[in-house]
């Protein structure tokens, strides 16, 4: 049988090329096992609009329906929607069909719990064990549940953030803003989103047609159209979304693209000022974050790099906010514990409109770093052994081990972990300056490639 070296299972999900790795076969079995874990009942449907994602859906429809679970469809939805959806409709779990930030030829499933909050690792290692039972759970024909739609979800989503949020302040400012939805889940919400918060709304890359005009990953190189746009139709601010609308990359009113590290200062900073408490971020993210916690007098917890571990630190820190620094995610418990890109716009909104300052007049306040990343190659395989290589040799440094491998200086860090999403060692490089970042970025880079 050919190796699958494609296929990613774990607390993010199972993610894989389609037709490579990822099947309908296997995503129908993966969505019985699924149905089985959370017990039969109601169980979510949602898609991002890759060209695959009909089909998957379909697959996952079948699987969940083949064990005794009635589906609910949401058709294009973000992932935050789907999950917000699941406690509103005392749902037993949902299904999200995204790959994410991955390029369109990839798909996953996103598996989330009855709390509307994605499986960690030891649910996840629960579901793998029905997975490789040799029978499943399927239901007779009498007991099949007929699928059936759920039209305007976001809905319940929308409501939940403005509740959330000052939205008559928000109102008041009359931001112009344009919006790059990467012609993915979330293009068909966003625009009505930011209208009903008062804003002016410049809108680009909002095609559900199923192909990505621009990199899905949200990050500075990818956003020159953004920027353009920001600066020519004279927006007070520019947002970006990844494919399912969970992650948020911002753009200033220059049309200078912020590091997507500084998604959740700016939302810490925010929330923290009017709302003292404990922040959670994970390995990877910007010293700029411990500085805001400590500036309102809370604590920072770090935890491993993954959605989920994010929130079950905050879950067990009870904290006010958290995030992830590396992919422009922020979480806020007010709405619900998931990255949510509608969520992070409402705040850094709400934000300019409570200060009456431009976005870079608010930077400037803030602590400032930069950040580099870069990719090397690397099956996860290899990706361990190397990464066990380098703590050994870098052992008389101040190191952390919790996620990959963490190497602090007094004005530098670096962080090299293999991927939770691909087959990659990702590098993420801090310092006081761009060059100074980048160069110790490549460094590690040189240093990896170098090793056997």
């Amino acid at each position: 049988m050919r190796k699958n070296s494609t296929l990613k299972i774990g607390v993010s999900g199972i993610r894989g090329v389609v037709g490579e790795s990822l099947t309908p076969s296997l995503v129908a079995d993966f969505a019985a096992s699924f149905g089985v874990y959370v017990g039969k009942g109601l169980v979510l449907v949602g898609r991002d609009t890759r060209p695959t994602g009909a089909m998957i859906e379909k697959a996952v429809v079948a699987g969940l329906v083949s064990v005794g679970c009635r589906p609910l469809t949401l058709g294009i939805a973000p992932t935050p929607t789907i999950q917000i959806n699941v406690p509103a409709l005392n749902a037993r779990g949902a299904v999200a069909i995204t790959a994410s930030h991955n390029p369109e030829e990839w798909n996953a499933l996103k598996l989330i719990g009855l709390d509307g909050i994605l499986l960690n690792s030891t649910e996840t290692i629960e579901l793998l064990d029905i997975y490789n039972q040799p029978d499943t759970a399927f239901v007779i024909e009498d007991e099949f549940r007929r699928p059936k739609p759920l039209p305007n979800a976001f809905q319940t989503h929308e409501k939940r953030v403005f509740n959330a949020v000052d939205v008559e302040l928000i109102r008041s400012a009359c931001l112009k803003v344009a919006v790059d939805s990467c012609d993915g889940a979330g293009a068909p919400y966003a625009v009505g989103f930011l209208e009903n918060l008062g804003c002016g709304v410049v809108t680009l890359f909002d095609s559900t047609a199923g192909k990505f005009r621009r990199e899905p990953e949200p990050i500075p190189k990818n956003l020159s159209v953004l920027s353009k746009t920001v600066s020519a139709e004279k927006c007070d601010i520019g947002f970006a979304q990844d494919p399912d609308a969970d992650r948020l990359a911002v753009v200033d009113e220059t049309g200078a693209p912020v590091s997507e590290q500084y998604s959740i200062v700016l939302a810490a900073e925010h929330v923290l000022s009017r709302n003292p408490g404990d922040l959670v971020v994970n390995i990877g993210t910007t010293k700029a974050a411990d500085d805001i916690a400590a500036r309102h007098g809370g604590a920072v917890h770090h935890s491993k790099i993954g959605e989920i571990n994010v929130i079950d630190m905050m879950r067990a820190e009870n904290a006010v906010i958290g995030g992830e620094g590396g992919s422009g995610g922020i979480i806020y418990p007010a709405v619900h514990h998931c990255r949510d890109s509608f969520t992070g716009m409402a705040l850094i909104l709400e934000m300019m409109a409570e200060r009456k300052l431009s976005l870079t007049r608010i930077l400037k306040d803030l602590p400032l770093y930069r950040t580099a990343n870069v990719k090397v190659a690397c099956s996860a395989e290899k990706a361990r052994r190397l990464i066990r290589t380098l703590t050994r040799k870098h052992r008389g440094d101040n190191i952390k081990t919790i996620d990959g491998l963490r190497i602090d200086w007094d004005d530098r860090w670096v962080l090299l972990r293999p991927s939770n999403t691909e087959p990659i060692i990702r590098i993420t490089a801090e310092a006081e300056s761009a060059e100074f970042a980048a160069e110790l970025a490549n460094q590690f880079a040189a240093e990896l490639e170098g090793l056997e």
